[in-house]
């Protein structure tokens, strides 16, 4: 009991997670809770929506994904440019009380029985234009937020926050689904903004914004060959690229094994929640070691299990077998996904931090894109060989890396902080 109360203790757990010792990020985070958790409901709800209410094919899936991340690409880049010359923290307000709305149009078509898949598609393409600009002011903002001794703590919690809604969102989407429909959860998902747009509204802490190049352009070509400089960054970007893009078409095209299996909303549901569920573990396992030296070795290592894993997935012949495959893809993920966005949050110079990351976050984009390649394989052949395909070729990919980029291969963690620390 008394073990159980010490892990409770708050001073005991901002302690072992540096960042929540700041009172401004520790509001910032909680009320993130509310407005990720959400974009998982919209990801679940729109897939279930799409095959199942509105009898849509692999394809139309395919078109869901392009339809988000086509506009967010387009934005994304110049996102970043916008997040280094306003305020930042009134930008993020602005972006998740036009989500809310979105979310709240969504859930009336579908409640009043008016919805068609064109209606999605448009929805979905709207909410990319405004993530575009949200994903690189998120990423840019919280650093403000913390001390720079807490930023691998900072991006540990960040990747709670995602995965977690990941193990909690879709379950709760399946069950929301078939109790009350999917109008239901768009309602669910426009509250959750709502609530992140009342947080930073009340946050007081007064974001500085220096004022950068008169031309937006000439900023964004500053940027982009900053990162083609940088031997770091000209790997780590592009390896983030090709995870996203071949290695999570299963995001995308996971109403489909859920069709295969038969296992209806809930099942859905609970495959995106194991997911989730490996993705925390491995969050919390990385935060020990990712500070070390074979900082490298954990990013590459994790990225390359994480493609066998999703090659085991797609060949998975019963849904256990599946749901055992998601759970340990989620872990290594996280070793990758975390251990590359310390490195990158480490080295970006502040008055860079906007750009790069507003370039870095095409990723998130390249996740629904991915599965309109992946749609298209799968209407041609089957589910399976798209996602097994994109898993062999981002294997190939982190492979070429581990043997061609040894430095990359031998980063360490203990060197990038006292580098940072001492610029500092």
């Amino acid at each position: 009991m008394a073990s159980l109360s010490g892990f409770l203790n708050t001073d005991a757990l901002t302690q072992r997670m540096g960042a929540l010792s700041q009172p401004a990020y520790r509001r910032y985070w909680l009320g993130s809770v509310a407005s990720v958790g959400s974009v998982q409901l919209i990801i679940v709800g729109q897939g279930w929506l799409i095959v199942n209410e509105l009898g849509g094919s692999p394809i139309d899936l395919g078109y869901l994904g392009a339809a988000s991340a086509l506009p967010t690409i387009a934005v994304n880049t110049f996102g970043g440019v916008v997040a280094d010359r306003v305020n930042r923290r009134m930008l993020l307000a602005i972006t998740s009380t036009t989500v809310m709305m979105l979310l709240a149009l969504q859930a009336l078509l579908v409640i009043s029985e008016a919805v068609r898949i064109w209606h999605v598609v448009v929805i979905s393409a709207m909410l990319g234009l405004v993530f575009g600009l949200e994903w690189p002011t998120r990423n840019a903002f919280f650093p403000a937020l913390i001390r720079r001794a807490h930023i691998m703590s900072a991006v540990a919690l960040n990747s709670i926050l995602w995965h977690g809604g990941r193990v909690i969102s879709p379950a709760i989407a399946g069950f929301v689904i078939r109790m009350f429909g999917a109008g239901a959860v768009f309602i669910g998902g426009a509250a959750g903004f709502g609530a992140m747009a009342l947080v930073l509204l009340s946050l007081k802490t007064p974001v500085q914004v220096p004022p950068y190049g008169r031309n937006a352009v000439r900023d964004l070509v500053e940027g982009v060959k900053f990162i083609a400089k940088d031997p770091l960054f000209a790997v780590i970007i592009p390896l983030t690229y090709a995870h996203h893009f071949f290695g999570t078409q299963h995001v995308q095209l996971m109403p489909l094994f859920a069709k295969r299996f038969d296992v209806g909303a809930e099942g859905l549901g609970l495959m995106f929640t194991i997911s989730g569920v490996g993705a925390v573990v491995g969050t919390l396992v990385v935060g020990r070691i990712q500070g070390g030296r074979h900082t490298g070795k954990v990013m590459l290592g994790g990225g390359f299990l994480f493609g066998l894993l999703v090659l085991g997935f797609a060949l998975a012949p019963t849904y256990p077998v599946a749901l055992v495959s998601l759970l340990i893809m989620g872990m290594f993920s996280s070793f990758y996904l975390i251990t590359s966005m310390s490195v990158l949050q480490l080295r970006v110079p502040d008055r860079l931090r906007g750009r790069v990351m507003g370039i870095h976050g095409i990723t998130f984009s390249l996740i629904p894109l991915g599965g309109l390649l992946g749609g298209a394989v799968a209407e041609l052949y089957d589910e399976r060989v798209a996602i097994g395909l994109g898993a062999v070729i981002f294997m190939a990919i982190v492979l070429g890396v581990l043997v061609f980029a040894g430095h990359i291969r031998s980063l360490d963690g203990r060197q990038l902080v006292a580098a940072r620390a001492e610029a500092v």
